[in-house]
This record gives C-alpha cells, sequence and structure tokens, in this order.
C-alpha cells in the first residue's frame, strides 16, 4: 500500500511530470552561481522549479520583481526531491512545482516543515476524441483509456462522472478506482493505461482521458479538442493546483509576498491563458 501511495502522489506532483527526468541536477545556475550575477543593490531570490511549465512561468516575472527591489533566480530541477530539499536547508527560498498532496506527503517522509503560500495555477484533465467524436455518440461496451495510477484515475473516473458516462460511490472523490463505479448506464469499459500510453491508443477506443501535457503531446488542443476537462470549481482543480512553498517561519517575507503578488498578478495570468492553450490555467480562489 505505501509503495502504491508513493507511485501515486509522486505521477501526479505535476501534470508536466512525464518532461521531468530521475536524477537530481539543476539544469540552470545554483544559487551561489546567480548571486555574482546580481545587478544593483536588487535583494536575491531564489526559488526552486520545474522546467515546464513553471520556469516558463518565473521568467515573465522578473521584471516585475525587478521593479519590487528583488533579482529574481530560478533553479530548474528535474526530479520531485531537490526542489524541497534546497528550501527546507535554506539553501534557496522557495520552490514552484508540485500540489499541496505531495508536499504534505514529502514532509511527513522526511520530517521536513514546508508550508504552501499560494496556488498559482491547475493542469486539467480533458476527455478526448478517440474513434468516437461527441459524448453523444456513446455507445454499450465502448473503451475509454484512463490512467492507472491512482491520483490521476481518479480525476480521471471523477471527469467521467461530472459528463454523466458513469456514476462513483459516494464519498470515492480523489480516492476513486474502477471499482467505485456503481452506475455504467452504456457498460463502458474502463482501460486502465500507463499515463504516458493513454494517448497512443486514441484510435483504437472511444475516448481517451488524459494529462494536460500528454494531450500537448498528441497534438491535442485542450481549449480546442477536448470534449470535456476540469473546470477551476472542480475538486481536483482545487486540490491539485501547482503551489509556491517555503520553509515554515518564511511565509511572511517581504521577498516571498513579493513573488506571490506578481504571480498572482493579471500580467502572469494572462501569460499563462495566453501561452498554454488551455493546458495551464490560472489558479483564482473560488
Amino acid at each position: 500500500m505505501k509503495k502504491r501511495l508513493l507511485a501515486a502522489v509522486v505521477t501526479g506532483v505535476l501534470l508536466t511530470g512525464a518532461l521531468a527526468g530521475c536524477g537530481s541536477t539543476a539544469k540552470t545556475e545554483t544559487k551561489d552561481d546567480a548571486n555574482t550575477e546580481t545587478t544593483g543593490e536588487l535583494e536575491p531570490l531564489t526559488v526552486a522549479a520545474s522546467e515546464t511549465p513553471h520556469s516558463e512561468i518565473l521568467e515573465q516575472a522578473k521584471a516585475a520583481l525587478a521593479e519590487k527591489g528583488y533579482d529574481l533566480q530560478v533553479t530548474v530541477f528535474d526530479d520531485y526531491i531537490q526542489p524541497n530539499a534546497v528550501v527546507e536547508s535554506g539553501e534557496i527560498d522557495a520552490n514552484y512545482f508540485q500540489h499541496l498532496p505531495y508536499l504534505e506527503w514529502y514532509n511527513e517522509e522526511n520530517g521536513s516543515d514546508l508550508v504552501s503560500v499560494a496556488k498559482i495555477h491547475y493542469e486539467p484533465f480533458g476527455i478526448y476524441p478517440g474513434t468516437k467524436a461527441t459524448l453523444d455518440e456513446i455507445a454499450d461496451g465502448d473503451v475509454i483509456a484512463v490512467p492507472n495510477d491512482t491520483t490521476n484515475e481518479a480525476r480521471a473516473l471523477l471527469l467521467l462522472q461530472d459528463n454523466g458516462v458513469i456514476t462513483l460511490k459516494e464519498g470515492a472523490g480523489l480516492e476513486a478506482t474502477t471499482d467505485d463505479i456503481v452506475e455504467n448506464p452504456h457498460n463502458v469499459q474502463i482501460e486502465e493505461l500507463e499515463a504516458a500510453q493513454v494517448a497512443r491508443v486514441k484510435d483504437e477506443v472511444a475516448f481517451v482521458v488524459l494529462n494536460g501535457n500528454y494531450a500537448l503531446q498528441a497534438g491535442f488542443s485542450v481549449a480546442k479538442d477536448s470534449i470535456a476537462f476540469e473546470k477551476a470549481d472542480s475538486e481536483a482543480a482545487t486540490t491539485y493546483a501547482n503551489i509556491i512553498a517555503v520553509k515554515a517561519g518564511n511565509e511572511d517575507s517581504d521577498k516571498i509576498k513579493a513573488l506571490v503578488e506578481v504571480l498572482e498578478s493579471d500580467e502572469i495570468r494572462d501569460y499563462i491563458t495566453n501561452t498554454y492553450d488551455g493546458a495551464v490555467v490560472p489558479y483564482v480562489e473560488q
């Protein structure tokens, strides 16, 4: 059970996880290297991030933070452990790569004391056409492919429920599995596949339910091609919004407040909306 939970949490860290490797190498300058490049009187503000979309979004925040007196220095990591470790150690001020369930798991497993200070964006799941173009065409026995890890499968099943395909046992929520399906009026078959494999069977099944990054890799636009996708007020969007995390005690520092203010600004929200074609969506508190 513990191994299954670990796999589920790590897989669900963010939808761009498939783009990250297994090592722990920082892809940009470290904090010490970056400090030598600080110009003028700007105070260094260091953030550990995953490459896409997190470091890209942070890049857009640099100018606004400079106006507030901070030199934003981003270190890109290709794993899910080091970004938290360097914040816990105090080497880096904050990180931006994960959702709250993963942060809570990490704290429990490592005895760390990291906290979330803001939700910045979420990456919606979508239902995409396979051999059928719309859910109105669904027929008895149709096959729908979904990711097989706990976190992502539950999100896929909840999305199917929200669109009337199935009904789940009350309270199943974000731990739902196919065993929790209590109504299946079309007798659809749920084909459970490793997340990266789901898009590859789109020509063999009626529909596929995809993570945002895998949808992009498959040539789908969340905004233009999805039959349905998670809404901003959905349980999944709220739960799995990607966060800014800091070491406990630093959440009220001026530099962290400035970082959050810029990332929650209309300018950054517009950048996210206009850049990622619905695969990355600004989080707005409901």
